[in-house]
């Protein structure tokens, strides 16, 4: 919607007086012009965008005071010439173009076709009296002006000052005049142009009112008509107003500089949807991002400085800037109060995760030589948002692989989770536009770990760990470098206790798991710009572990291959015994291990023996380590007497490890979860024997028998407190002892009993076997009920045995 307002000295028409400064002419009409009006509606048709919208304005000022005012002032025919001027002028620009930059304002051009289009003028008797008017005057000329053009709603700011040079158009109606000039824009206030921006950027500005004044000489043929002031108001709305190009950024290419310091250079394609021509000078702007909080003053980034920009209607604009960064600014890479976040920590995050993030332009106050001051003024008041959508670089980190693994179980007096300690290797691909010298020194990592799409729980790498990188190749699309980090005992929290047992479930009884492993990586490396901390970058890597059990018929006893090297009682009760043994046993797997306490039931035949318990045992990966177990035999009932006669018999027994709520004192939910994998091993050998008896004499003419018995013990004394025993031969009876008289087993090796008496069984086949085998040795077969007594603890057990080396002698 347009308002025009025309002004002229006022006529003394209430009393009729007339005097020499009487105007020809006056109007006290306020009513908008209707050749105005559709001067405008003319220029907003053809005219997209408001940088053609001043040009416009100023030709319509000229032409409506050529127009109306001599007409007005020629024909005596002040209101209706007026109103046909107004309402019959039509101006169509052609074109708009920036003719060049001075040092004070910016010189335009505009071509465009003058008109008075009489069928435009609603009431036939105004249309007929400026036709007839204007036909006799033929022309119109206006002389050399000012424009002020002002911004009511901003208390009449003044926006810039156009000056108009002298504009001759005909006014006969359906004749067309060319009109070409050129006009000097000089700006405003750039305080007030600042305003302007900040409503525009905030979407404040709903419209925008624009008021032009100017006082110009007219004349019509030879008669001068004086100067007279013309205003006009135009309101801009909704798709008059200019908004944000959209852009592409088609190259970018990042290097480091001879010395400390990094070069940018960018080509940016800006789409112009506007008929404008002009040549921009090189400008110097810079880019600011945002600081910790809103309220804060940005943060200046860099300069950037473009060349010589020509811009032609309605075509793309290529933007080619460069830009030289010496050092980060300190506030820049500094934590944010009350946050472990940096301002560019919060910019990167946004941009590498895909998310569009915000830089800020504007002039800088160093300017460029090649630019005028008025424009580094107004660009150095103006600070223009620039979106910048977020770069997803997909896999960054690829490869993350673990090596020389090392597990440790919780230390109960320590803390409760198991701890992980590894080398960490990387890939890290940067995108060829990066060519930079970049070293990491440090890594941390936020890491979740998955099994079979499941999480297991998560790897705690919070703390900064050691690396070194290299790079590897560097091509003209990217740049690969190889980060190695050894991390030690990273804590390991397990969150899924279903999870784990199955893995746990894999690895002693299966073929191996696969982890996935999913983190956020912190990096700290040394660039051109010096340390620079990028954050949570994703990554994420495959572990394979191998089973517990690769030996060759796949059992856990056979992949440890366990060996009891010493054997020692540590302690005794009437009814139990602590025991230490020494364990010889096998790592299989291509990871170290730590148990700093583990303890697990003993099971043999569904009946509780007792207890094992491991601690501090070092195991070293594809080697043999020695493991001191103590174990407290205290069985819950005679089960554990059956146990014990088989294993010295030479039975092939089994014991069944079984973890339980105390296995590890302080994760006793995760003993529950391993109490559901029970292990059965076959019963280890102590030093390989296989058996306690290792011959027998038997003397004929005493009725006496000695035996040569292993001790399992190198350190305590094993007393027999009876024996019931009885020997056969093929079946037969060859006799029996039963005595009640204790002797001593002496520790470390074999020891040879007192002369046990034996009753015979004369008139048997076995007897007389016996006796045919005077002086040589004969193989007997043997079931005993034997009394032990070691300290305090005392049992009966059985012993049966084949084949028995016995020496007969007389």
């Amino acid at each position: 919607m347009d308002e025009e307002r025309e002004s002229g000295t006022e006529p003394a028409e209430a009393d009729g007086e007339q005097t020499e400064e009487t105007p020809l002419l006056q109007s006290n009409d306020p009513t908008p012009s209707p050749a105005c009006r559709s001067l405008l509606t003319s220029l907003q048709r053809n005219g997209k965008g408001a940088k053609r919208r001043w040009p416009s304005l100023i030709a319509l000022l000229v032409l409506c005071l050529t127009v109306v005012l001599i007409i007005i002032f020629v024909f005596l025919a002040p209101s209706t010439v007026m109103r046909y001027a107004h309402q019959a002028a039509v101006f169509h620009p052609t074109s708009v173009s920036i003719a060049g930059i001075t040092r004070t304002g910016v010189l335009v051009r505009i071509h465009g076709d003058f008109t008075m289009d009489a069928y435009r003028v609603r009431r036939k008797a105004v249309r007929d009296i400026g036709r007839f008017f204007t036909a006799m005057a033929r022309k119109a000329e206006t002389g050399d002006g000012e424009v002020e053009i002002l911004l009511p709603e901003y208390g009449n700011l003044l926006l810039g000052t156009a000056y108009v040079p002298g504009i001759k158009v005909d006014i006969r109606a359906g004749k067309q005049t060319p009109v070409d000039f050129e006009a000097e824009l000089i700006p405003g206030e750039a305080d007030g142009l600042r305003h302007i921006a900040e409503d525009w950027v905030d979407s404040r500005l709903g419209q925008l009112r624009v008021r032009g004044k100017a006082l110009v000489p007219l004349r019509s043929g030879i008669i001068r008509l004086g100067r007279q002031m013309v205003e006009h108001d135009l309101i801009l709305t909704g798709n008059d107003l200019p908004s944000m190009p959209s852009y592409d950024v088609e190259n970018i290419h990042v290097g480091e500089m001879d010395r400390k310091g990094v070069s940018t250079n960018a080509t940016l394609m800006i789409q112009n949807d506007y008929s404008v021509d002009m040549t921009l000078p090189p400008l110097a702007l810079d880019v600011l991002v945002d600081n910790c909080h809103r309220n804060d003053p940005y943060i200046k980034l860099a300069t950037v400085h473009t060349g010589e920009l020509n811009i032609v209607p309605k075509q793309n604009v290529q933007l080619d800037i460069t830009s030289d960064m010496h050092e980060l600014p300190n506030v820049l890479t500094q934590d944010c109060p009350g946050s472990k976040q940096s301002p560019l920590d919060a910019i990167l995050g946004q941009y590498m995760h895909g998310k569009d993030t915000r830089i800020y332009v504007r002039g800088s106050r160093s300017g460029n030589v090649h630019t005028p001051t008025w424009m580094s003024d107004i660009l150095a008041e103006m600070t223009i948002p620039v979106p910048v959508p977020g770069k997803s670089f997909g896999r960054l980190i690829k490869d993350f692989t673990m090596a020389d693994t090392h597990l440790s179980l919780p230390d109960p007096l320590r803390d409760t989770n198991p701890r992980l300690s590894a080398t960490i290797r990387a890939i890290v691909e940067l995108p060829g536009q990066f060519n930079l010298n970049v070293s990491v020194n440090n890594v941390k990592a936020d890491a979740d770990i998955f099994y079979k799409d499941q999480i297991l729980g998560k790897l705690d790498l919070h703390k900064w760990q050691a690396a070194n990188s290299t790079c590897i190749t560097s091509s003209g699309n990217t740049s690969t470098i190889e980060v190695e980090s050894r991390v030690h005992d990273a804590p390991i929290h397990i969150t899924n206790e279903s999870v784990f047992a199955g893995v746990m479930h894999e690895l002693l009884l299966g073929e191996g798991v696969t982890m996935l492993i999913k983190a956020n990586v912190d990096i700290k490396m040394r660039t051109g710009l010096g340390e620079l901390t990028v954050r949570r970058i994703p990554a994420k890597g495959e572990v394979p572990i191998e089973p517990i059990t690769p030996g060759n018929n796949g059992s856990l006893i056979s992949a440890l291959d366990p060996q009891v090297c010493d054997f020692q009682v540590l302690d005794t009760t009437p009814s139990s015994l602590t025991l230490r043994a020494v364990v010889n046993v096998t790592n299989p797997t291509d990871h170290s291990a730590t148990i700093p306490y583990v303890d697990v039931q003993v099971f043999a035949n569904k009946t509780l023996l007792g207890h094992a318990t491991v601690r501090n045992a070092k195991m070293k990966p594809k080697g043999r380590d020695t493991v001191d177990v103590t174990v407290v035999y205290d069985p819950a009932d005679s089960g554990g007497r059956e146990f014990v006669s088989q294993y010295i018999s030479g039975y092939n027994t089994t014991l069944t490890l079984q973890a339980h709520e105390g296995t590890i004192p302080s994760q006793p939910s995760l003993g529950n979860v391993l109490s559901k994998l029970p292990i059965n091993i076959t019963t280890p050998h102590l030093d390989r024997i296989s058996h306690f008896l290792e011959s027998a004499t038997m003397h004929l003419l005493s009725s006496t028998a000695q035996f040569s018995l292993l001790s399992p013990l190198r350190r305590e004394v094993i007393f027999i407190t009876s024996i019931n025993a009885s020997a056969s031969y093929h079946g037969d009876l060859v006799g029996i002892i039963e005595t009640d008289l204790p002797f001593a087993i002496a520790p470390g090796g074999v020891a040879t009993t007192p002369r046990l008496p034996v009753e015979w069984s004369p008139g048997g086949m076995g007897y007389d076997a016996v006796k045919r085998a005077l002086g040589g040795k004969l193989r007997l077969s043997a079931f005993a009920n034997v009394g032990v007594r070691i300290g305090h603890w005392r049992d009966r057990v059985w012993f049966q045995g084949h084949g028995i080396g016995a020496f007969i002698r007389l």
